[in-house]
């Protein structure tokens, strides 16, 4: 009978938590999906890039979100449960308040798992994915390259401007200016240009211009009727570098490890002097999820209180709010990092520590609570 109360009342929380997560989560992606849309409208990715791009930043999302999540529907559904007086029956068949709250904080140690798990390897790697399917991929929507009255520069070694385009698709008065090294340029002006694909490539037709050359400092030049310019071999501007939430958990260790023994590792982003965002990564990826036993265990604490007490209401405030004041603290901790392991301790030790006192302060409330009967 215990199983059955236990497992019916976890269902409800989890079901009620995962609605929540998925439900902001989404707004959330939408949202951050609309500002991604300059990689299809400024730097001429495909639709099919970018609907890969934006559902790799999903579990990104996911991570963050899910500490609040739990918080709020693992509290929700205990508040529920107490003024439907569904609460009274679980204590009418015997059990103890104390034996749910050591239930949900065991559960609360897989919650803490499957974050430890999205943080040190699926948020990185889909991370880490998006970037390189950005670099590797190819422009091919070169009509967003060009905007009326506007200087677009996001192809590698192009700037492109056109004074306007008319009903036909016909930009008016283009000009181009492409550079293939530091010595070489070439410019080319055009009373207007029409985008045509022939085969596989991508050609913006040119017509009535001129065509301007620089090599060493030799300039020479044409006029054209008409003339094709080809796009397709045409590169992105791409940030290259590697970010640190990109890397590996394995990369981020070692390079601690490096630091500490002395050696010579080549890491990106390992630097021996400045390794505070090396232990900022780390301790979001393997402290922070430490956060989320102590929510589930301050959520149960709306277990212990009767809406019968006069402060029912004041205590569900205080309960809430602590709650929400831990979530701001596991957050602005990572401000706090800094370049000593020693220094850290104390950071890495608050959530483990608030666990025990909270813990031990629900422990004592019954002890005295059974003494008083």
């Amino acid at each position: 009978m215990k199983k059955i109360i236990f497992r019916k009342l976890l269902s409800d929380c989890l079901v009620f938590s995962l609605v929540a997560l998925f439900g902001i989560s989404s707004i959330i992606w939408v949202f951050q999906a609309v500002n991604f849309l300059d990689i299809i409208i400024e730097d001429g990715r495909n639709h099919n890039i970018y609907l890969l791009y934006t559902l790799l930043n999903f579990p990104k999302i996911i991570a963050k979100v899910l500490p609040f999540c739990i918080f709020f529907g693992f509290s929700y559904i205990f508040i529920k449960y107490e003024l439907k007086n569904e609460l009274i029956i679980y204590w009418n068949h015997g059990i103890e308040k104390i034996s749910v709250i050591n239930f949900f904080l065991i559960f609360s140690v897989l919650v803490f798992l499957i974050q430890i798990i999205l943080l040190t390897i699926v948020t990185p790697k889909s991370q880490e994915i998006a970037k390189s399917l950005i670099r590797t991929s190819e422009v091919d929507y070169f009509e967003g390259l060009i905007k009326p009255k506007k200087f677009n520069d996001n192809i590698k070694g192009l700037t492109i401007f056109a004074e306007e385009k008319n009903k036909k698709d016909e930009f008016i008065n283009i000009y181009i200016k492409k550079r293939t090294n530091k010595d070489n340029f070439q410019i080319t002006f055009a009373k207007k240009g029409i985008f045509e694909q022939r085969k596989n490539n991508k050609v913006l037709v040119l017509y009535e211009g001129q065509n301007f050359n620089n090599n060493k400092n030799k300039i020479t030049n044409f006029s054209f009727s008409k003339s094709d310019f080809l796009l397709g071999d045409m590169e992105s501007h791409v940030v290259f570098h590697k970010k640190l939430q990109e890397q590996s958990t394995i990369e981020l260790v070692d390079c601690i490890k490096s630091i500490y023994l002395g050696k010579d590792i080549s890491i990106i982003n390992c630097n021996k002097n400045n390794p505070r965002n090396v232990y900022k990564e780390l301790f979001k990826r393997f402290i922070v999820p430490f956060y989320l036993p102590l929510l589930i265990l301050i959520a149960a604490f709306n277990l212990i209180i009767t809406k019968e007490n006069v402060n029912y209401f004041k205590y569900r405030f205080l309960i809430f709010s602590l709650g929400i004041f831990m979530i701001i603290i596991s957050e602005s901790s990572l401000g706090f990092i800094g370049d000593s392991f020693i220094k850290n301790i104390f950071l890495i030790s608050i959530p483990v520590f608030s666990i025990l006192i909270i813990y031990l302060g629900i422990i004592y409330k019954f002890k005295i609570k059974k003494a008083s009967i």
